[in-house]
């Protein structure tokens, strides 16, 4: 092991996962946040590690996670990889008394992701989702509008995402594994939801119940294309939500809506504007997004892994959005998944 001590404070990442997500989201943070420098990466390819490496400046490449993990000089381990490993990974550098950090989604089932929380547990380890979009200056605005009611008691949210079947929302890669249901579980739904329903429970709190069906329409591929959901969320607030990633063009759609009994909050969760509607006058806010879009988050995952902060998303933070997700992809009753 390789604890941090008060004679070696700064975290050294090894990322296992440097596929496009890296390139720019996440990537280049790590070298940009105070007490963080990013020392090696790993991919399978060797080939691809190597020049993943060498356009970033970073000192080592790997095509073996366990001998990232077991790096001496590596303290800190990012999961970049897709969600089928996450478990294996996250697992691995656990034992290994590193502190992880996880894409979204936390894993392909809550299942995996309850032996995921109960692996830290077992061994103190400290691991944190990322759920970055908390991070972001526009959601922390919008989250600090509805603590100071500026449009009232909260009535009903609604979500509704609708892409065309080949969307530029979601990153390239040579394997569309985003559609493969063994490697990441119900397509799109399971790679974009994850940050809308963890701002909704960000927002609103756990939800009391919640119910959905997922179908697949057009048969391009295994995975769900057609997700519906409904919500029961703390304070009798009714959640509706659609997503459908077969749409046609023209339709598409992104939109989150925050209903109260002294106005609305509306904006899209990949874009950047609020529109605020209180006395019939609408505001609009603009925020621009900072160049490496995971860097508010992975500046809190520092604090937190030197024991300077909270933990800005936990495990436990996590499986409740998956959860919904369960319900909503495959007719899941909340209350059958909690323990």
């Amino acid at each position: 092991m390789h604890p941090l001590t008060e004679t070696n404070t700064g975290l050294r990442w090894g990322i296992i996962g440097c596929g496009n997500v890296t390139e720019k989201k996440s990537g280049p943070a790590f070298n940009k946040v105070p007490d963080s420098s990013l020392l090696a990466v790993m991919r399978r390819n060797g080939d691809k590690a190597k020049d993943y490496a060498m356009r970033h400046s970073v000192p080592k490449w790997y095509d073996d996670a366990s001998a990232l993990i077991n790096d001496p000089d590596i303290n800190a381990i990012y999961v970049a990889t897709p969600p089928d490993s996450h478990e294996d990974y996250a697992l691995a550098a656990i034992q290994a008394g590193k502190p992880v950090y996880v894409e979204k989604p936390m894993a392909v089932t809550t299942a995996s992701c309850l032996r995921m929380q109960d692996a830290a547990h077992e061994h103190n380890g400290k691991l944190t989702i990322a759920h970055y979009r908390r991070g972001l200056p526009m959601f922390r605005k919008i989250r600090s509008l509805l603590a100071e009611k500026l449009i009232g008691d909260i009535r009903t949210v609604r979500i509704s995402m609708l892409q065309q079947h080949r969307t530029d929302i979601v990153a390239n890669t040579e394997i569309n594994w985003r559609v493969d249901p063994s490697i990441a579980g119900a397509g799109y739904f399971y790679d974009l939801a994850p940050h809308q329903l963890d701002l909704v429970v960000h927002f609103f709190g756990n939800p009391v119940e919640a119910f959905g069906i997922g179908v697949n329409q057009a048969g391009f591929y295994k995975a769900e294309d057609a997700v519906s959901g409904i919500m029961h969320l703390p304070n009798q607030v009714l959640f509706t939500g659609q997503w459908a990633y077969t749409t046609a063009p023209g339709t598409e759609e992104d939109l989150f809506e925050i209903i109260g009994s002294k106005g609305r909050i509306r904006f899209p969760v990949f874009g950047h504007t609020v529109s605020v509607l209180t006395d019939k006058q609408e505001n609009i806010l603009s925020f621009e997004p900072p160049a490496h879009i995971q860097q508010p988050m992975i500046g809190d995952v520092v604090q937190y892994f030197l024991g300077k902060g909270p933990n800005p998303c936990s495990a436990a933070d996590a499986l409740v959005s998956m959860r919904v997700m369960e319900c909503f992809a495959y007719g899941k009753k909340l209350s059958d998944l909690l323990r």
